[in-house]
């Protein structure tokens, strides 16, 4: 699997565990998706795939590097599609 592909199932998984927002984005913790089986059975480096979805602007989160345990409570973001921003802010 590519850093793309990586990303795409990412962005899946935050959807899956996280809970939506009013614009559209979703929210999740760091421990939330680094303890979830099913996270872990797919991502060999989580934490490089959140620094590559992070680069892509795909998500945001506090820090550069998150580590289990110290950052389990740091909110990660997926942001909301762009046709999400649009309907949002009309």
């Amino acid at each position: 699997m590519n850093v793309e592909e990586e990303v795409e199932r990412l962005k899946e998984e935050i959807k899956r565990l996280g809970k939506i927002q009013a614009d559209g984005s979703y929210k999740v913790t760091f421990g939330v998706l680094f303890h979830d089986d099913k996270c872990a059975n797919i991502f060999e480096a989580l934490v490089g795939t959140l620094r590559a979805a992070k680069k892509r602007k795909v998500l945001t989160y506090d820090g550069e590097l998150l580590l289990q345990g110290v950052h389990d409570n740091v909110e990660i973001t997926l942001k909301p599609p762009p046709a999400a921003v649009a309907v949002a802010t009309s």
